[in-house]
């Protein structure tokens, strides 16, 4: 079982509005690949099109080296799951799963090990005779992706499966769903929106906007070395600060911010004018002002907001220049070296090996224009 898959200058316009903009990805056999983006970048545009549901303008896609973007869906190896699992409420777990493998000509015997199979998998054997409607919401997404897995697809695409629960459940079956992409080898295609499910989950992430991808890379590059300031502002928090940059320094690039020089060691090193500066707020390092610390790589602030989020305090600085900071101060269960209460003076610590540089560049908007998902009984059981 292979399940490469590569888009080449996909593009899918709806009339004059372009959803796919002519994007280019390789997705390995057996990789966990998360499309992330904002609503109407162009993300499930792209999975309908991997999936059969929707025909490219131009371009192709490439399963296992083989063209199947004219393709009818029945005809691919491909298999979805989407947000609303559309389960059939009168039919039991079994049937549920079953209802697929009809279409493959298997004798009963073989059907019937193939659902136990399934069952087991997303440890649901004790469920098997229990209507859908009487499941809960994580039992019925388990459900679904049995239904896909038992008719054995080189491809998973899932659209967004777990946007429809509870923050507790869905934080569980990100940690399941991986695991279980881990055991079968399969190779796993997953939009969705929100970013911590993109960096839990996922061995590559392409951030999608306005149809185009942004970046793709691994989790850890996205999130430390984003190559735009669409991804630097959409994946995780991030401190954006306009700067000028000046000029080079030794193994890094100068800039001013607020009125004050910087080094910088990250990103567009070679940036000359107007920029933007980048730190993540863990990398942030807050002095009190009365312990005199001063001098390079700091600057004088106001704490405006302070809050407790249990593993750590987010903590809002009102910088010289007016730009507000947010830093995090981990909670070791030791007292703070100082109050972090609203009005404190303070410096920030920005480290040069911490702020990335990132030239200015047209920050397209994405569009509420992406159709919404069908889906239908076709799409379910293609």
């Amino acid at each position: 079982m292979s399940g490469e898959i590569q888009l080449e200058e996909l593009t899918k316009k709806f009339d004059e509005h372009v959803a796919v903009d002519g994007i280019s990805l390789d997705m390995p056999a057996g990789e966990f690949f998360t499309l992330l983006g904002p609503s109407g970048c162009g993300k499930t545009t792209t999975l309908r099109m991997v999936a059969g549901f929707e025909r490219p303008t131009s371009g192709r896609i490439l399963l296992d080296g083989k063209d199947v973007a004219r393709t009818p869906p029945h005809q691919r190896n491909v298999n979805t799951v989407f947000q609303s699992y559309a389960l059939f409420p009168h039919l039991d777990v079994s049937k549920n799963i079953a209802f697929g493998l009809k279409y493959l000509r298997l004798d009963k015997e073989e059907r019937n090990r193939r659902v136990r199979e399934a069952l087991e998998l997303v440890n649901l054997s004790e469920f098997a005779n229990r209507k859908a409607d009487q499941l809960s919401g994580g039992q019925q997404q388990r459900v679904a992706l049995a239904r896909a897995l038992v008719l054995r697809p080189q491809v998973l695409l899932l659209d967004e499966p777990l946007g429809a629960l509870d923050a507790k459940l869905r934080k569980s079956l990100q940690v399941e769903l991986k695991g279980l992409q881990a055991e079968l080898g399969i190779t796993f295609v997953f939009v969705t929106h929100d970013q911590e499910e993109a960096l839990t989950m996922s061995d590559r992430i392409a951030v999608m906007n306005n149809g185009h991808v942004e970046q793709a890379a691994s989790p850890r590059d996205i999130y430390e070395a984003p190559d735009t300031v669409f991804v630097a502002d959409f994946l995780g928090v991030s401190n954006l600060l306009s700067a000028e940059a000046v000029g080079p320094d030794g193994s890094g690039c100068t800039v001013r911010i607020g009125g004050r020089t910087f080094r910088c060691q990250q990103g567009a090193l070679d940036a000359r004018g107007e920029v933007r500066v980048m730190i993540r707020p863990e990398r942030i390092g807050i002095e009190s002002r009365s312990d005199g610390a001063s001098g390079e790589e700091r600057m004088p602030g106001m704490v405006e907001r302070s809050v407790f989020l249990g593993g750590l305090h987010e903590v809002h600085v009102r910088v010289l220049g007016g730009e507000l900071l947010k830093a995090t101060v981990a909670n070791d269960g030791k007292p703070l070296p100082f109050a972090l209460e609203s009005g404190t003076a303070v410096n920030v610590h920005l480290p040069p090996d911490a702020l990335r540089v990132l030239k200015m560049s047209e920050e397209p908007q994405a569009s509420d224009a992406e159709p919404a998902e069908e889906e239908t009984i076709e799409n379910v059981s293609a």
